[in-house]
C-alpha cells in the first residue's frame, strides 16, 4: 500500500509535469484500464488454478521493475511523453496480472464470521497507511520525483518479501473445466446475484462519476495554488476520511439496513464531490475530498462482504476479477472521463458534472434495483 500510494502519486504529478494537460492525467486512466479489461477473466482463472501467493510476489516485484523503469527515463532528463505511457502501460499489465489472487488473500486467513471486522481493520490500517504514502510522495516529489520513484520500488520489493512469508493457497478449481467456460463463470455467477451485481455497479458509476482525485495536480497548481507538498496533502485526505470510518466500522459490525446505508453513503460521496468542485479553499477542499474517502469505505466494506461471503472459494478469484473490471473502470476509466471533461469545460466544472452525476445515478438505481435498497443484513 505504501507503494501504491506514491507511485499513484509520483505518476500523475510526472506525466502533468511534462505537458501540464488535463487530457493526460486521464490519458494514464485509460492506460491502467486496457491491461485490467483485457487480462481479468485470464488473471481470475489462474487466481482459481495456481499459488495466490505465488502470484502476489511476482507481480510485486514485477511493479518494482516498471518504477525502476520511471527512475531511468526522469534521470535520463526524458521528456517525450510516449515513454512514460509506456512505462505505465507495463505497470498496468504487472498489476492486473495480480489483482484477483490478491483480493483472495484476507479471506482465506480469517474465519467467516470475523471477516467484516477484519476487512474493516484491513482497510483501517491501509487507509492510515495511505495518508502517509501521498504526503510521503509529495515531499519526495519536492526534492526529486526520480526519490518517490525509488522508494516506492524498494517499498514493493518489501512487499515481494511479505508476501513470500504466506502459507501457500491453491483454490480447488477443477483444471478440467474448459478455460472459456471457467474465464465466464465469474460473469455469470455476478449477474445471477442481482443485489451483487446492483451494489458493485452503483460503486461504479460513483466513481466513475466522481473521480476528483485524477485531477488534483491541476488542482493544486492552478486553483488552490499550494504546490507539491499541498498536492500530497489533498491526495492524503480521502485515505484519513476513510481511515477514520475503516477503523469504526472494524469496532462496529454492519448489522442492519446494509442497502440504505450503502445508498446514503453513495449519495454522501456525490454532494461532497459537488463541494470540493465549488471550494477555492484549501481547507475545505482537504475536508471534502476525506468526506469523500469516508462515505466510499461504507461502500467498499459492504461491496466486499457481498462479494466474498457469498462466493465460493473456487471461484472468488474469477468473480473478484470481474469484480475488477467494475472497480477498474470506475477508477481508470473514472480519472478518464475527469480528464477528458476537463480538457473541455475545466476541472472545476468537470468535478460539479461528476457529482451530480452521481446522485442520478443513485435515483435510477433505486428503480432498476429495489432489492438493493430493501437488503439488510450481512
Amino acid at each position: 500500500m505504501v507503494a501504491f500510494t506514491i507511485e499513484d502519486v509520483a505518476v500523475s504529478w510526472q506525466i502533468f509535469s511534462l505537458r501540464h494537460s488535463n487530457f493526460d492525467l486521464g490519458l494514464v486512466g485509460l492506460i491502467l484500464f486496457v491491461p485490467q479489461l483485457l487480462l481479468a477473466l485470464p488473471a481470475g482463472v489462474l487466481a482459481d488454478r495456481a499459488d495466490r501467493r505465488l502470484i502476489c510476489m511476482l507481480t510485486s516485484l514485477g511493479e518494482a521493475v516498471g518504477l525502476a523503469g520511471f527512475v531511468a527515463l526522469v534521470l535520463l532528463h526524458v521528456h517525450d511523453p510516449l515513454w512514460y505511457f509506456v512505462a505505465v502501460a507495463f505497470i498496468g499489465t504487472v498489476h492486473s496480472a495480480g489483482i484477483p489472487a490478491q483480493r483472495s488473500l484476507l479471506v482465506n486467513t480469517i474465519p467467516r464470521e470475523q471477516f467484516t471486522k477484519a476487512q474493516a481493520l484491513s482497510s483501517s490500517a491501509m487507509q492510515l497507511i495511505a495518508v502517509a504514502g501521498p504526503a510521503l510522495g509529495g515531499l519526495l516529489i519536492a526534492f526529486n520525483t526520480a526519490y518517490a520513484f525509488a522508494v516506492a520500488a524498494l517499498a514493493y520489493v518489501v512487499a515481494t518479501i511479505g508476501f513470500a512469508l504466506l502459507q501457500r493457497h491453491r483454490a480447488q478449481s477443477g483444471a478440467e473445466e474448459p478455460p472459456l467456460k471457467a474465464a465466464l463463470a465469474g460473469v455469470h455467477f455476478i449477474f445471477s446475484k442481482r443485489t451483487i451485481l446492483s451494489a458493485i455497479s452503483l460503486d461504479l458509476f460513483a466513481v466513475l462519476f466522481g473521480g476528483a482525485t485524477a485531477l488534483l495536480p491541476a488542482f493544486a497548481t492552478q486553483i488552490l495554488h499550494v504546490g507539491p507538498t499541498g498536492f500530497g496533502i489533498l491526495r492524503a485526505a480521502p485515505a484519513i476520511g476513510a481511515g477514520v470510518v475503516a477503523f469504526y466500522l472494524s469496532r462496529r459490525t454492519i448489522k442492519r439496513r446494509a442497502g440504505r446505508l450503502l445508498v446514503t453513503c453513495v449519495a454522501g460521496f456525490g454532494v461532497a464531490t459537488i463541494v470540493f468542485g465549488l471550494s477555492h479553499n484549501a481547507v475545505l477542499s482537504a475536508i471534502a475530498l476525506a468526506l469523500t474517502g469516508g462515505f466510499d469505505m461504507v461502500s467498499v466494506v459492504i461491496r466486499s462482504a457481498l462479494v466474498q461471503l457469498g462466493t465460493p472459494d473456487e471461484m472468488r478469484g474469477r468473480v473478484g476479477a470481474v469484480e475488477n473490471i467494475f472497480i477498474g473502470a470506475s477508477n481508470e476509466l473514472g480519472a478518464f472521463e475527469s480528464g477528458g471533461l476537463a480538457a473541455l469545460i475545466g476541472p472545476q466544472a468537470s468535478v460539479i458534472f461528476g457529482g451530480a452525476a452521481t446522485l442520478a445515478v443513485i435515483g435510477l438505481w433505486l428503480v432498476l434495483f429495489p432489492e438493493l435498497r430493501r437488503f439488510d443484513s450481512l
